[in-house]
């Protein structure tokens, strides 16, 4: 990206240690039937803040698919299969006990290949951790149920696990997405095989190794490279009985469809265009901040950003004048600083993206602050974008209705209560939305109206593991998090046992 400039010296040295500090610690390849399994091919892992390559993750192909699938069925026939809840929720919290007490290793993972500020790296750990935490909780607490149905007759229906599950997961949440889908898998009783992102794949590949000696080599396997050659030789796998997908929406319809090909049950959480609607009577002071969380969090890298602010015409003048100074506050730098509140976007794909995007914006709408790199020479070599944010959009515009997953903000006004939900739902997507309002039956009405499967009120956030997460439209279907999450690694028997006469 250009020749180094004198002053990047120091950031630049202090990358190439850390890296230096990952390579000697660990091994980083696909984990498959507990062990450690390398390729002749690999893919390179890049630092996104230095554009400088950490190390390489193997590029399975079908034939390491199939290895990890036959492990992981090994591993249920042998002894999963024959586990009690009781038994899982003991692994879970002792895999979770295991995360915790290397916490600072897997932040420094996560910081290093996803360019996230160190705060949010270590949170998202911690976040993955409490997801394991809660499922090795309800894990006891599964149930069956039973139906009265005749006098003469014991009607009951149990839930059984679906044997061996794929997963795959994207490069914006890499640890944090996986808990999500390996915690309810686990919890049910499946053997897993997940795929993480070949730009992203260290925390997962680090965590799955230190389950060693917790679960029984093959019930969770984590297999690296492109999704168009391992992720989609997993979709397609005959013995993969169910497939969970977070992702693009584009590329969860191909997994769908090949997951349709034997007819397997999948889970999509797929891309967003999410609003939020900011009233007249809105708490500026609270709702200035949830905007900017939604839209610049994680530089904009999340499915649910709340990238389309829809302000009230009463106070757009306002909130757009306090919205460009907090996008104007944000600190740009490395992610290893505490000081820094805004690392790069992950790669030089998503840059290239974002500021195609930006310039589209700069055609369609007016460019209220950013749109630019940041002027620290320092960082020239990463792949760093300005809080970006445009006015006097319409929701026609192609930065109205397209995901662009990094920080770029529109901001466009409603006239009454009718608009703004109109507006809110002209999209073809239906993750999340936002409402900013003081009036407590106006958020129950709007959340009623939206057609989105998470609604935040006056803030972003949080997200917890209690509540399933998912949307509705193209944003997919299932849920990841919640009790719902466990339904959908679980089948459903029916047994009717008839009963004879009691008389002796």
């Amino acid at each position: 990206m250009g020749s180094q400039p004198p002053d990047r010296s120091d950031l630049y040295r202090d990358h190439v240690s850390k890296h230096d500090e990952v390579r000697a610690g660990a091994k980083f390849g696909a984990w498959i039937d507990g062990e450690t399994h390398t390729t002749d091919d690999t893919v390179a892992v890049y630092d996104p803040v230095i554009d400088e390559q950490m190390l390489t993750v193997p590029d399975c192909t079908a034939t390491e698919v199939d290895a990890a699938v036959t492990a992981a069925w090994d591993a249920f026939d042998r002894t999963w299969e024959s586990t009690v809840p009781r038994d899982r929720s003991s692994l879970l919290f002792e895999w979770a006990d295991t995360l915790e007490d290397h916490l600072e290793e897997l932040t420094l993972l996560e910081c290093l290949d996803c360019g996230k500020p160190i705060s949010q790296a270590q949170g998202e750990i911690e976040g993955a951790i409490d997801t394991l935490e809660y499922y090795a909780s309800v894990c006891r607490a599964q149930r069956g149920s039973e139906a009265p149905a005749a006098t003469d007759l014991h009607l009951y229906m149990k839930h059984e696990p679906y044997g061996v599950v794929g997963q795959i997961v994207p490069w914006n949440y890499p640890l944090w997405a996986a808990a999500w889908k390996l915690g309810p898998a686990l919890a049910a009783g499946n053997a897993c095989v997940l795929k993480p992102s070949s730009e992203t794949p260290l925390s997962t590949i680090r965590a799955a190794q230190l389950s060693a000696d917790i679960f029984p080599d093959g019930v969770l396997n984590v297999i690296t490279g492109s999704g168009s050659t391992a992720g989609q030789s997993l979709a397609e796998h005959d013995d993969v009985r169910k497939v969970s997908f977070t992702g693009s929406t584009d590329v969860g319809s191909g997994v769908m469809q090949a997951a349709a090909d034997r007819v397997a049950p999948v889970t999509l959480e797929l891309g967003g265009k999410s609003p939020f609607i900011v009233f007249p009577d809105a708490d500026l002071d609270k709702v200035v901040d949830a905007v900017a969380d939604g839209i610049f969090y994680s530089t904009g890298e999340i499915c649910d950003a709340l990238s389309r602010a829809l302000v009230h015409e009463s106070i757009v003048d306002e909130f757009t004048e306090r919205f460009v100074e907090k996008a104007e506050s944000y600190v740009l730098g490395d992610p290893l600083d505490e000081a820094t509140t805004m690392g790069p976007l992950t790669s030089e794909d998503q840059f290239r993206t974002v500021t195609d995007y930006i310039e589209t914006g700069r055609e369609e709408a007016t460019l209220l602050c950013g749109g630019g790199r940041p002027d620290d020479p320092a960082l020239a070599d990463g792949w760093y974008v300005e809080p970006t944010v445009f006015g006097d959009v319409s929701n026609d515009m192609t930065i109205a209705q397209e995901e662009i997953f990094g920080p770029v903000q529109t901001i466009n006004t409603f006239a009454d209560y009718d608009e703004a939900i109109s507006l809110a739902n002209d999209t073809k997507y239906g993750l999340a939305a936002g409402i900013g309002t003081e009036r407590t039956s106006r958020v129950h009405q709007t959340a009623d109206d939206l057609d989105a499967g998470l609604v935040y009120v006056n803030e972003y956030g949080p997200i917890l593991p209690e509540a399933p997460y998912g949307g509705f439209k193209q944003s997919g279907f299932g849920k990841d998090l919640g009790l719902e999450a466990l339904d959908h690694y679980r089948r459903t028997k029916s047994v009717y046992v008839n009963l004879d006469d009691p008389s002796l």
